[in-house]
């Protein structure tokens, strides 16, 4: 009802001839009709277009006219702006502006929420499409006024809280309005971010790919609520579907966000605005592919304090980078034609907004562009670009007025007018006296120099060589100085005089007597802007790129090559064995030939005489490059996926690749017996994550058995959640393959139904189309999951862990599962009490085909090491052993047609080893995958001398920072958790 009352008085107030309603209780009522005219001033109609000795004309908050050769009307009041310039006020297009944002509580403290507390609303607390930031909204003349201080006139403001967070506003910063006058739109658009609500303990989602998700799946009910299957009423659908014509506007504040949230947009055909973190210029030829206008934060890191070496090893080369490379973002983004708004989100201080523009400015961004980020876009993101945004006739009389250009760091912002109604900044009557002057007091020679806005002014006074200290006071056209001089004082008053740029007065020196003085200022050489911005630009040391732009990123990314190996030792995985004298050629990313005395005058010739050339490593089951493991708020989370959190930048995808590592499957973790799906990728470093996936990879999805998924230890306050013994386990997998048969009848029968994306994976395991990689240790569960299995028609795919496998291998020959094992782990946890480290060949010879895994970034770096250990343990063969970490895992994982061995035709994923491969003496020399030299031994060592020389670099100009007295911040180092399967959180 507020919100209905408030838009008729919103209706009835906007327009300037509409008849007024209101009685006047007391005095006598008056209305203003004169007009306003702002002559003799340079005006910025736009950011291309300029009027030069132009007038402004507004009335009732409105631009009547803007020109050279206007009519001036009779009831005018003008204002002369001779010398000054005045330009369309700013449009901050994302804020919280006037809405308090909830405080987070601790989850902690007590046991986990996982169902909704709301009646008659979407399943999932995070989700609040029905939320209007109307309700919530209170005028802060205090914000405002920062607001307007830094040049803004509207901001959009929302509430700041959950997945989904409902409706925004648009609000002029008018300071002596009203809020329905303020309020230019009371639904300027829909808001939305991965991040869920501080106003619930829901648990689910618990990670990123659980937000992705469940986004995903608030998209298809909205659909499916449209066409009225259901009975039940869902405010929040409702309210979705509503709003889904609004603009959409997504926090990303990440670069590889940008792409995840342009992703969803894409499934369902919706184009978002996405904000930004500042980052985009690393993946800009990606971002720009997304078609999404941004809204990008104008917050640069400090300087960190480097002066203690010890601090400085602390701080990353990727952090160093980002201090460096920031300021430039907006500018490459300009380059790169992508279309975006500025904003101050994020900042500490509104304060330094301007300073931050402006060294965007120096790290190369256009004027105009900056001016079309502050003002014609923003107004476009949010649809309103026939009423603010520029000064053309007919708009707001939003408008600043400043001492010169805009983003020259010495000018003034004297004005900003909302709506017609004057904000003073600085008095525009105050003359600047910045500048250097002769002081003359008595006899007595002085310099001064004069800093600082009007209202503060600083004075720097030197006799001699030797620095006085002083202070200055200015008002109402008068000048006080007081200057120190050992024990003297000087005290001089004088009447700032507008038509003379020299100061003069009366003094009382040191002895107490009265004295004239005068300050005459010097003229300052003319310099040419052009030109010294040019060479400031041209001075910046910005560090280049790398992909990824981290430590041991590659300057240019690796290209296929054709490359001919003479003389190797060749592991062929075949029937062909182990190979002597052998040469491989490398061609188009596939391995061409195989044999003696090969030629190609193309080729790179790489003389592997008395190595050892092999297949990729290949690693069954990996945690590394992800986000999160584990999405723990449900006991099934078959709806999410590993393939949309690979983190591209982990440095333990180059460490692998050092240790001979192609591919990895990455697991979802062991929270929950239904685990989400798997992403099986190359390692491809320095390309982006959907690059890494494997091209047409097979689906796989994790389950467990367990301690973990039974929460086990997770302590006593989480053990609510079922199942909560090994038997509830088994009842939740018959209970969801039960639900998935019978959803998979109703889909298939024609008839409507509502698309469940975690019924639609578990109906794409009993149609065969899917493949289970199920974490496991003990005889009695693994008997069970098979059980289940053959209840259902379908087979497990591999048992990954499986340390009592030994006991019942020939029940899972006879079911036909595999078997994915560490090679010596044991006794690190009850349940692997009983675990040998014969298990892998006890398998083996029982005719299963195993793997040996590592579920940990340190151990897949030495798989060919954990391989050998089969050796010892149980008599393997070296050639047999080796398939463990090759040929085998392709074959658990459905890609042996491709690689796994050494083959004419198969993907050119190689690994040339300065030694037999199952030592520990040895050493990865080259690592390719397909045809692309990813790891070279030689080049690891340059880079190890490049990142030293640059790190001292970056060290250096933040030691010049601090030294020229910008601000810095504290020593961090960046820490990335080692995830595990048991890793929460």
């Amino acid at each position: 009802m507020r919100k209905t009352l408030l838009s008729l008085v919103l209706l009835c107030s906007i327009s300037i001839y509409s008849q007024e309603y209101f009685p006047v209780s007391t005095g006598v009522k008056t209305t203003n009709t004169n007009y306003l005219a702002f002559k003799n001033a340079k005006i910025i109609v736009s950011p291309t277009e300029t009027i030069n000795n132009g007038t402004l004309l507004i009335k009732n908050g409105k631009i009547i006219d803007v020109g050279t050769k206007i009519t001036i009307p009779k009831n005018v009041t003008i204002i002369n702006l001779s010398g000054k310039s005045i330009y369309p006020s700013f449009i901050d297009a994302y804020s919280n502006f006037g809405i308090e944002t909830p405080k987070r509580t601790n989850r902690r403290s007590a046991s986990p929420q996982y169902d909704s507390k709301r009646e008659g609303y979407y399943w999932n607390d995070h989700i609040m499409p029905e939320n209007n930031a109307l309700n919530e909204f209170k005028f802060d003349e205090k914000k405002a006024s920062e607001l307007r201080k830094a040049g803004f006139g509207v901001v959009n403001t929302h509430i700041e809280d959950g997945i989904m967070r409902g409706t925004g506003i648009l609000v002029a910063l008018n300071s002596k309005g009203n809020n329905s006058e303020r309020l230019l739109n009371d639904k300027s658009g829909q808001y939305l971010s991965f991040s869920k609500s501080a106003k619930s303990n829901q648990v689910y989602p618990s990670s990123l790919m659980g937000s992705m998700a469940l986004l995903r799946q608030v998209y298809l009910d909205a659909n499916w609520y449209k066409t009225g299957a259901t009975e039940n009423k869902d405010l929040s659908l409702e309210a979705l579907n509503n709003n889904i014509n609004l603009k959409q506007l997504f926090y990303a504040g990440d670069k590889l966000n940008i792409l995840r949230a342009d992703r969803i947009g894409d499934e369902f055909n919706i184009q978002y605005t996405i904000v930004g973190g500042g980052n985009e210029y690393e993946l800009v030829s990606e971002i720009k592919k997304t078609n999404a206008t941004l809204i990008i934060p104008i917050n640069f890191p400090a300087a960190f304090d480097v002066e203690n070496p010890f601090q400085a090893d602390y701080v990353s080369l990727e952090d160093m980078r980002y201090w460096n490379q920031a300021p430039s973002n907006p500018g490459v983004l300009v380059k790169n034609g992508i279309q975006f708004s500025l904003t101050p989100y994020g900042l500490k201080s509104l304060s330094t907004f301007k300073t931050n523009v402006l060294k965007s400015i120096k790290y190369g961004l256009d004027k105009t562009k900056a001016l079309e980020a502050l003002t014609t876009i923003p107004a476009k993101i949010l649809g309103k670009e026939s009423e603010i945004g520029t000064l053309s006739k007919g708009k707001q009389a939003n408008f600043l007025i400043t001492s010169g250009d805009i983003f020259d760091k010495k000018t003034t912002l004297f004005e900003n007018w909302v709506q017609g109604t004057k904000n003073v900044i600085e008095d525009m009557n105050v003359k600047d006296l910045k500048g250097n002057y002769e002081l003359t007091i008595a006899d007595q020679q002085f310099s001064m120099e004069i800093t600082g806005e009007p209202s503060k002014h600083k004075i720097v006074v030197k006799k001699d060589s030797l620095k006085l200290s002083g202070s200055i006071k200015y008002a109402d056209n008068w000048i006080g100085i007081i200057i120190n001089e050992s024990d003297s004082v000087y005290k001089l008053k004088g009447r700032i005089l507008n038509d003379s740029d020299n100061l003069s007065g009366n003094a009382i020196i040191a002895d107490g007597n009265f004295a004239n003085w005068s300050a005459k200022k010097k003229e300052e050489p003319k310099k040419d802007e052009d030109k010294s911005d040019a060479k400031e630009i041209s001075a910046l040391n910005i560090v280049p790129l790398t992909f990824p732009n981290v430590g041991y990123g590659f300057k240019e990314k690796p290209d296929q090559e054709t490359i001919l190996f003479k003389n190797a030792t060749v592991w062929t995985n075949e029937r062909e064995g182990i190979l002597t004298n052998t040469d491989v050629l490398v061609k188009d990313g596939k391995i061409a030939k195989i044999g003696t005395n090969l030629s190609d005058r193309n080729a790179t010739v790489i003389d592997a005489t008395g190595k050892h050339l092999t297949s990729g490593i290949i690693d069954e089951h990996s945690h590394i490059a992800a986000t999160s493991s584990n999405e723990v708020g449900q006991n099934s989370t078959a709806e999410v996926t590993m393939e949309d959190t690979i983190d591209y930048e982990d440095i333990n995808l180059y460490r692998n690749l050092a240790g001979g590592v192609t591919i990895m499957q990455i697991l979802h973790g062991s929270a929950n017996p239904i685990g989400g799906r798997s992403a099986i990728i190359k390692l491809k470093w320095g390309e982006i994550g959907p690059e890494m996936i494997y091209k047409n990879s097979p689906k796989f999805i994790k389950f467990a058995l367990g301690e973990n998924v039974k929460q086990s230890n997770w302590g006593a306050a989480e053990k609510v959640r079922f199942p909560q013994s090994r038997m509830g386990v088994e009842q939740v997998f018959t209970d969801y393959f039960q639900r998935a048969k019978e959803y998979d009848i109703l889909k298939k029968s024609g008839k409507p139904y509502r698309k469940d994306l975690e019924l639609e994976t578990l109906a794409e395991i009993l149609n065969k189309e899917r493949f289970i990689s199920c974490h496991s240790y003990v005889q009695s569960e693994i008997n069970m999951l098979m059980k289940v299995a053959d209840k259902f028609n379908f087979r497990i795919n591999t048992f990954t862990h499986i340390l009592e496998g030994y006991k019942v291998a020939d029940k899972m020959l006879e079911h036909g599962v595999g078997g994915s094992t560490f090679s010596d782990w044991w006794a690190y946890k009850f349940e692997v009490n009983d675990a040998i480290p014969y298990n892998a060949s006890i398998m083996h010879n029982v005719g299963i085909t195993v793997a040996i895994n590592s579920d940990d970034r340190e151990m897949s770096r030495r798989l060919n090491q954990e391989a050998g250990k089969t050796v010892k343990y149980g008599d393997v063969s070296e050639e047999e052993a080796w398939k463990f970490v090759t040929l085998n895992p392709a074959k658990l994982l459905h890609i042996d047609d491709k690689v796994g061995s050494v083959k004419v035709g198969k993907d050119a994923d190689l690994v040339l080893w300065n030694n037999h491969p199952l030592s520990v003496y040895a050493k990865a020399e080259k690592t390719l995958i397909e045809g692309k030299v990813y790891f070279d031994l030689e080049k690891d060592l340059e880079m190890r001398n490049s990142i030293k020389k640059e790190r001292t670099e970056l060290v250096n100009m933040m030691l010049n920072e601090k030294k020229n007295g910008a601000p810095t911040q504290s020593a961090k180092k960046r820490v990335k958790e080692a995830l595990h399967c048991d890793t929460l959180y």
